[in-house]
């Protein structure tokens, strides 16, 4: 049986009510993993090439975004320390297991003492072996991402969480991802480095529905990571790649499937030319606009020192 990781995100909208009645909404849907992500606007880091960004020839070299305007976005939507604690209480109440992101070395004691025993690290941070050894040694399980990631870092990942329980989840960091740039067969790969693997999904859902989830589920995915929503489409900032609770019960159900059953049933999905398209290629250099999304989310959180200045996740 395939498990599926609701990505809480922050269609939250820092809002406790909303947070509780998504937890309700995806427990009651028969996901077992829900996962909310440790985001503070104080770890922000202010990198001036990403204010107005860098192009040359009419190319792209690192994007455009402005460090206040995203500070400001995202401290309205922090949570008060409590609401984690509340988040782990109301998990375990319904019987599902809580997870979080962490974003910042500094945030581990935090969330250890809190109570969760799972933890998700992004793929931005795959690299970071500082911050994977904190994990290692505070949580139960861990969930790497591996978008944007070189083979070198995953191999080092792999090295450094050795004897763990973990899972590496395959992930394109291309936002929304198109069904060409899935490439599933990533998952091969990561096989051959941990026993579980998964896909973490950046399709557009109005778009691309569920075929990238239930593509993955058929070439055998131990775990599906999709955003979700109880909002709409328009409301929330991940609001266009998140699934609502029918969508997301249904990838619940057809992950319960044996794997046979759910390639027959994949084809009410899925047609043939398609799922071909989403398998790509197991070997595979990173795409341009991976490399730019790379540059700038990889260092965007860092844990704030008592000087005001910031030690990033990859540095010891």
């Amino acid at each position: 049986m395939s498990e599926i990781i609701v990505e809480m995100c922050q269609n939250h909208k820092g809002d406790l009510y909303l947070l509780e009645d998504m937890i309700n909404a995806a427990a009651q849907a028969g996901a077992k993993y829900l996962k909310m992500q440790c985001v503070r606007s104080s770890e922000v880091t202010h990198r001036p090439e990403f204010d107005n960004g860098i192009s040359h020839g009419g190319e792209i070299r690192m994007i455009k975004r402005p460090y206040q305007p995203e500070v400001e976005r995202l401290s309205s939507l922090d949570l008060d320390e409590g609401v984690y604690g509340l988040f782990v209480d109301k998990c375990e109440s319904l019987d599902v297991i809580p997870m979080v992101t962490a974003f910042t070395r500094a945030q581990i004691p935090f969330l250890k003492e809190i109570g969760f025993k799972h933890i998700k690290i992004a793929s931005y941070d795959c690299g970071s072996v500082p911050l994977l050894k904190d994990a290692k040694e505070n949580f139960d399980f861990a969930v790497v991402s591996t978008g944007a990631s070189y083979q070198k870092e995953i191999e080092a990942a792999a090295k450094v969480l050795e004897g763990k329980d973990y899972a590496f989840l395959h992930c394109v960091t291309i936002y929304p991802t198109p069904l060409k740039e899935i490439h599933l067969r990533r998952m091969n790969y990561l096989r051959t480095l941990t026993s579980k693997v998964g896909f973490s999904d950046h399709t557009l859902v109005e778009r691309d529905g569920l075929k990238a989830s239930l593509a993955a589920l058929s070439y055998g995915a131990d775990f599906i990571e999709k955003h979700f929503t109880i909002l709409g489409k328009t409301e929330t900032k991940d609001g266009p790649v998140s699934i609502n609770p029918e969508q997301l019960k249904t990838l619940v159900d057809f992950g319960r499937l044996p794997v046979d059953q759910r390639k027959q049933k994949l084809k009410e999905y899925v047609s043939e030319e398609e799922y071909n398209l989403m398998l790509g290629q197991e070997v595979r250099e990173l795409s341009h606009e991976e490399l730019l999304n790379r540059a700038y989310y990889r260092g965007r959180f860092a844990s704030k020192k008592d000087d005001g200045t910031f030690k990033y996740n990859w540095e010891e």
